[in-house]
């Protein structure tokens, strides 16, 4: 697929950095300077995907750090890390009672009732709510180029506060309306005290989804690699510990108001990101690019099977973003060959059963089913 000056102008860059498998989780040139001061933070979750990320850069800037969970997940945390347990679901937030947080960053929450609960428990007692969203809050039909203005997803179900996760489970398409009323929400409970931050895809070491991660461990295989559409299609992601640790900025920063956190910070193509993928690394991989018509016909679906990717004839919008907002307010990112050969090599810490049954992409075997099918309608033009 070609591509065109300017990706290959950043694709050279992305080579010279792939050097660096794995980057000291803390030595960033790009952060800011050490915080005035240490912060007493309040994570709702933190034992996650971004959390952890969240908790370790916390650390190191000199914070002090409480997590508030249901006590699942344990991790052996360093000291200064203090954990209190409850259950958002079923309201129980009493060990939340009495104590003051200069900030509260809420990362797991869909459910407009959690962030309800949440500000009545903490009324009073936190300086500023991070509360993390998701692009998926946006309403269909958005310009190419939208920022954080465009309209929101409206609920119209009976009651939003009423909705669990079990009700979520079962119709995903509640996912960014529920978001959108949790916002809203937030800004009722803490007003004048609310930072809303709208990530993308999130990838990086530490995902269990492999939405990102299947394709350099594809790459990495090496040999025909099945590639949707033509190359051009936008994609926009971001590596989960340049979210996490500038959402510690910003609690620094005290910055309020609202935010697309998504990336990188130029356009980037299906074509351009593939080839990012390879220069990480050494595999002789050559991508073969499948019509969408073709995958549609073969019911290859968009994201699931081919991770990352929307056809832009489907939804001109997608992965056009605008976050011009953020990087004006210290977002930055990894090198995309970093963010690739570090969630490769972390991939390959995994067991054997995990590595062999990716949570997406398609096997090797429908793969080549693809291949051959494609190769031979090929042949008959």
């Amino acid at each position: 697929m070609p591509l065109n000056r300017r990706e290959w102008l950043k694709l050279g860059l992305l080579a010279a950095a792939g050097g660096s498998v794995l980057r000291a989780p803390f030595a960033r040139a790009s952060d800011a300077q050490a915080p005035a001061r240490p912060l007493r933070i309040l994570i709702l979750g933190g034992t996650g995907f971004t959390g952890p990320h969240q908790v370790r850069y916390a650390l190191a800037r000199g914070h002090k750090v409480t997590l508030f969970n249901r006590g699942k997940r344990p991790q052996d945390w360093p000291a200064g890390v203090e954990e209190l347990t409850g259950d958002r679901n079923t309201g129980d937030l009493k060990s939340l009672a009495g104590r003051e947080w200069d900030v509260c960053i809420d990362n797991p929450t869909t459910l407009p009732f959690w962030v309800r609960d949440a500000g009545r428990a903490l009324h009073g007692r936190v300086g500023q709510y991070i509360f993390i969203s998701t692009i998926s809050v946006y309403a269909d039909g958005s310009a190419t180029g939208a920022g954080e203005d465009a309209p929101l997803a409206s609920y119209t179900g009976k009651n939003a506060y009423k909705e669990t996760q079990d009700t979520l489970k079962a119709d995903m398409r509640l996912y960014g309306p529920l978001k959108a009323q949790s916002e809203k929400e937030a800004a009722k409970q803490f007003p004048g005290k609310t930072t809303i931050i709208r990530p993308g895809l999130i990838v990086g070491p530490g995902d269990a989804s492999d939405r990102f991660t299947y394709w350099p461990v594809r790459v990495a295989r090496g040999g025909d690699v099945l590639a949707p559409g033509d190359g051009e299609d936008p994609v926009q992601f971001i590596d989960a510990r340049d979210l996490a640790e500038w959402t510690i900025r910003m609690a620094e920063q005290r910055a309020f108001g609202t935010f697309n956190a998504t990336g990188p910070d130029f356009q980037l193509s299906m074509a351009a990101m593939l080839h990012g993928i390879r220069a990480s690394g050494t595999a002789a991989a050559r991508f073969v690019w499948a019509p969408d018509d073709f995958l549609a016909a073969n019911k290859v679906s968009a994201w699931s099977d081919m991770p990352v990717w929307i056809p832009r004839k489907d939804d001109p919008a997608f992965a056009t973003r605008s976050i011009a907002r953020a990087q004006a307010a210290g977002l930055t990112f990894r090198p995309l060959a970093t963010t690739a050969a570090d969630t490769l090599a972390w991939f390959r810490t995994l067991p054997a059963e995990r590595q062999n049954k990716l949570g997406a992409g398609i096997t090797a075997e429908r793969e080549g089913e693809l291949l051959a099918a494609l190769k031979k309608a090929a042949s008959k033009t």
